[in-house]
């Protein structure tokens, strides 16, 4: 039998939701047919089709109630006169009905339904199936926990389920084009993905450094045998707890990648520093969504500029201030509670709070690297088709200019760039000498090149 298209799957399934719509107002309006029940129409079967939709469903095993929470999300996608019926006005008091649900907005001309949407045609004739509303929004579902089903927020003193009831577009457009788009970095999910090329050579940590982040290591390769087999789920905390700190490219988000890499799992980026300054209000719901699929697809997070809110705190004689307090708690709680790894960076441990940083399995110097460790970053840099001209005396140059890693590879990339503009792929000395004093520059540093 032929397989059927991404969009005919999702029709059939949306056919369903139309009767099912049809039958739940039918019922509790006691109109002709009321005594049919909306659980005898039959659900499309898409257990032998490999449709993006249908993927979803077989493999998250999704129940009756979960498949139609996903169609009422979908509907103004594909079929919004569906919904049109939930006009219907009410004869005693002139006016829609409120158990409906549902908005309308000046941007869509339809009905945009609301959790009370979904709980009104799982309920309406069932009232002892409120559960399965209350489980389709719990954070434990994976509808709610892969953000595919998202439930807007409301006001404190309007019901919860009067949020708008959504499809999130990453998701709509993998069910019709089978094309994933992976999560992306913005106000609502303020997580990166980050990466790397590199492997453990070329970080060169030095000895100290290498045993402490051996050990988160470990814990990344061994943690639930030791909390399981070993009990000491009884004794300690899941999750580990690390702080990174020195100057800027010494490694830190580096090794952080280099442990997702070394495990297979996938690091993300937090800079708190952009938190704060562009999602104060939304930063305690935002967050939370990060550690939810964090938790759920065992990433790593990394929290660059961590002193953004871990730093030093002030009494709190404002409401930003308390505000800032606020947010530093939750996260802090956050963080305590993740099962899994989670390293924070900053540039100064003087920076961090000593009532926060008590709070951490390891704290990792990353220290400026010596001369020996810049000469290896040197001949790692310069060990491809760019290469260093033969009178430049490579070990010279790491002892006499104190470079971070990062640093040594922003001098690669300009020499790297002068010398194919030349047609050339040896960098002279002058070349080198002037990316050097580029990156002390940036520090307003000014130093005498030694020729």
């Amino acid at each position: 039998m032929e397989a059927k298209t991404n969009i005919t799957v999702l029709h059939e399934e949306l056919n369903w939701l139309e009767k099912v719509i049809q039958q739940v107002i039918c019922s509790y309006l006691l109109q002709e047919g009321h005594e049919n029940d909306w659980h005898t129409i039959p659900l499309p079967d898409v257990t032998a089709e490999n449709a993006p939709y249908a993927t979803l469903v077989n493999e998250w095993q999704l129940n009756r109630y979960e498949r139609l929470a996903l169609a009422l999300s979908l509907a103004p996608h594909l079929r919004p006169e569906i919904l049109d019926i939930f006009f219907g006005k009410n004869a005693i008091y002139d006016r829609g009905f409120t158990e409906f649900g549902g908005v309308i907005d000046k941007g869509h001309s339809g009905f945009i339904p609301t959790g009370q949407t979904l709980a009104f045609l799982i309920t309406a004739t069932h009232q002892e199936l409120r559960n399965e509303v209350l489980n389709i929004f719990s954070k434990e579902n994976k509808l709610i926990k892969e953000d595919v089903l998202q439930l807007a927020d409301t006001d404190n003193f309007i019901p919860k389920l009067n949020g708008i009831l959504s499809l999130h577009h990453n998701w709509y457009h993998y069910f019709v084009t089978n094309e994933k788009i992976s999560i992306a970095q913005s106000a609502s999910f303020p997580a990166q993905k980050i990466t790397s090329n590199l492997n453990w050579e070329d970080v060169v940590l030095d000895t100290i450094v290498m045993e402490q982040v051996n050990e988160i290591l470990i814990w990344l390769e061994h943690g639930n045998t030791l909390l399981n087999e070993w009990g000491l789920d009884r004794k300690i905390k899941p999750g580990y707890r690390a702080l990174f700190y020195g100057p800027p490219g010494t490694g830190k988000s580096l090794t952080a990648t280099l442990l997702g890499k070394a495990t297979n799992k996938e690091v993300y980026r937090i800079d708190l520093s952009m938190i704060v300054s562009k999602y104060i209000g939304e930063t305690e719901k935002n967050l939370s969504k990060v550690f939810d699929i964090a938790r759920d697809k065992e990433w790593i997070l990394f929290f660059d500029e961590a002193d953004a809110l871990f730093g030093k705190r002030t009494a709190a004689n404002s409401s930003n201030d308390r505000h800032a307090n606020q947010q530093t708690a939750h996260l802090l709680q956050l963080i305590e509670d993740f099962p899994g790894v989670v390293i924070l960076a900053s540039n100064l441990r003087a920076n961090m709070d000593e009532a926060f940083t008590r709070r951490f399995q390891a704290i990792i110097h990353f220290n400026m690297p010596s001369p020996d460790e810049r000469y290896q970053l040197w001949q790692n840099a310069f060990s491809g088709t760019c290469t260093l001209a033969e009178e430049i005396d490579v070990y010279q140059i790491a002892e006499d200019y104190e470079l971070a890693g990062g640093s040594i590879i922003n001098v690669l990339r300009y020499c790297a760039l002068s010398a194919i503009g030349r047609n050339d792929s040896v960098v002279s000395k002058q070349e080198i000498l002037k990316g050097i004093k580029r990156e002390f520059s940036k520090e307003n540093k000014t130093i005498l090149l030694k020729n």
